[in-house]
Parts: C-alpha cells; sequence; structure tokens
C-alpha cells in the first residue's frame, strides 16, 4: 500500500554518556521497520541525544483524525527504555533539560497537514501523561492558546543553571507543577521530570561555537539573532557555557524556518562574527 501523508517527530531524550541506556533506546527505535531513523545526533558535553524519525500517517475517512501510525508505538517504546534506563538524579550536562524525555516535536511532511501533526502529537501526549505518569505541556499547534515552549519553558525556569553556574543537574522542577499540564499528574517525580510535546513546521538545530570568555557579549550576540531579541522572526537563540581546553563558549542557534530564512540567518550570523572581531573579544 502506498502512503501519501507523513510525519516527523524529533524526540530529546536527556542522555548520551550511558551507552546501555542508549543501547537500549536505538533498539526500540529500530524495532519497527515502517519508522525511519534519518538521524540520532549525540552530545556529550549537553548529555543529550536527539533522534529524527518519519513514518505514515492513515486518516479516519470521515473526521479526518490520524488514527495510526507505526511511529506512536515507536516513541512509546523509546520512551519506556528512557525512563527504564536513566534517572534524572544523577543526569547532569551543559544544556537545560526538565525530563527524561524531554521534548518531542512533530512536523508534518508531504501532503500531511498541521493538524495532522496535532492530532498525532496529542495521542503521544496522552501515552506519556497517563501510562508514565509525567505532567506533559503541550506547545505551539497543539496548545489551545499557540503557546510557545519558550514561553513554557521560562515559566518552569528550564534556561536557569542550578549547577557550576552553567550546568543542569539533577531534577529542577519543583514537587508540584506551578502550571497545569495537558496531560498527566500535577506531581513531579524527581527520577522522570516533566516532558513537552508540541507540533510546528519542521525545524532545524545548529550548534554555532564562538570561542570567546566573555559570556556577556555571546549573550548580546544570541538576542541580536533571536525573534524574542529582535532579531529574526523564525529563529530562537540560546547561549550556553562550553568549556573546552578553558576557552569555549558556544552559542546554540535554533533555526524554526530554514527554507525562507537561512540566508538572512547566515548573513546575520558573519555580523556577529564581525562584531566580536572588532571588539576583540574573539581568541
Amino acid at each position: 500500500m502506498m502512503h501519501s501523508k507523513f510525519i516527523c517527530c524529533k524526540l530529546y531524550i536527556s542522555e548520551s554518556l550511558n551507552a546501555m541506556a542508549i543501547d537500549a533506546i536505538d533498539c526500540a527505535a529500530r524495532s519497527d521497520l515502517q519508522v525511519a531513523v534519518l538521524s540520532k545526533f549525540e552530545d556529550c558535553l549537553y548529555n543529550r541525544v536527539r533522534y529524527t524519525l518519519v513514518s505514515y500517517i492513515v486518516n479516519d475517512s470521515s473526521t479526518g483524525e490520524v488514527i495510526y501510525s507505526p511511529i506512536r508505538k515507536v516513541l512509546f517504546a523509546m520512551m519506556e527504555a528512557a525512563f527504564s534506563a536513566i534517572n534524572l538524579n544523577l543526569h547532569s550536562g551543559a544544556h537545560p533539560r526538565m525530563g527524561v524525555n524531554d521534548d518531542l516535536s512533530f512536523h508534518p511532511l508531504g501532503q500531511s497537514t498541521m493538524e495532522d501533526a496535532v492530532s498525532l502529537a496529542k495521542q503521544v501526549a496522552s501515552d506519556t501523561g497517563n501510562d508514565f505518569r509525567v505532567p506533559v505541556l503541550l506547545y505551539a499547534a497543539a496548545h489551545p492558546a499557540g503557546k510557545s515552549v519558550g514561553a513554557i519553558r521560562r515559566e518552569l525556569g528550564y534556561y536557569r543553571p542550578n549547577y557550576m553556574g552553567s550546568q543542569w543537574s539533577g531534577s529542577m522542577l519543583p514537587d508540584v507543577l506551578p502550571i497545569s499540564p495537558d496531560e498527566g499528574p500535577n506531581n513531579v517525580s524527581s527520577e522522570r521530570g516533566a516532558t513537552t510535546v508540541g507540533a510546528t513546521p519542521f525545524l532545524e538545530n545548529y550548534n554555532v561555537p564562538i570561542l570567546s570568555k566573555d559570556v556577556a557579549v555571546v549573550r548580546r550576540i544570541t538576542r541580536s539573532v533571536s525573534g524574542r531579541g529582535g532579531g529574526l522572526p523564525s529563529v530562537q537563540a540560546l547561549a550556553l557555557s562550553m568549556v573546552i581546553a578553558q576557552r569555549l563558549h558556544a552559542c546554540w542557534i535554533r533555526i524554526m524556518s530554514v527554507p525562507i530564512k537561512f540566508r538572512q540567518w547566515w548573513s546575520r550570523l558573519q555580523q556577529t562574527k564581525d562584531l566580536m572581531l572588532r571588539r576583540g573579544t574573539s581568541r
């Protein structure tokens, strides 16, 4: 049977150093040949891994709702493997996170619509909240008011490091969430944390290293690039301190709309490089 509607999901898991945990998650990711693992990106400094999966969807002929996709079962198996092997209390890294299965973002491909992505995102959110007893917060098109993942994370203190000034370690959420989850309990397990699930147009992430010890300058550059800081409306950016040989600080640039904004983004990035050279902060 030929399928014309496909969905992409990016699953971000808070682990990359535990080989046994990653092996178990890999096994779950490849458990169904109808689900393609397009990429897997591990970062040992972030202690985080991202899987990019794609599979087909089947809609109800009368309601249009997504009634089946092999990706749903595979995602469940991957999250189950992660929860079984990872304890957030023991996790630390240079990237913010609030859960073992930190984030799932769904993206329509081909003839799929955003409504398809929302439908599947909500189904997976229900699976996560009800079966794993984890608070789940919806964002973007999956949220009733279109609330962004950044806004949710800021409310929960996601971007505030709690260890050594620039690291995240252990559970960082209160025992009871200050905002109501869309699925699952209000209570937070310190071992599992919470999960965000959203639906957006396809996005890509870039790690852009900036050789500088001046964190303030790196943060100004980050703001100038991001839509929230008055830069490109399709870009979210986050400055992270990455200590490599005592000198590297990395600026993480998240590109939300690559096809139409990439040239503008690249031009802005070159401008920031020139700015650092003029200020004498590039070492």
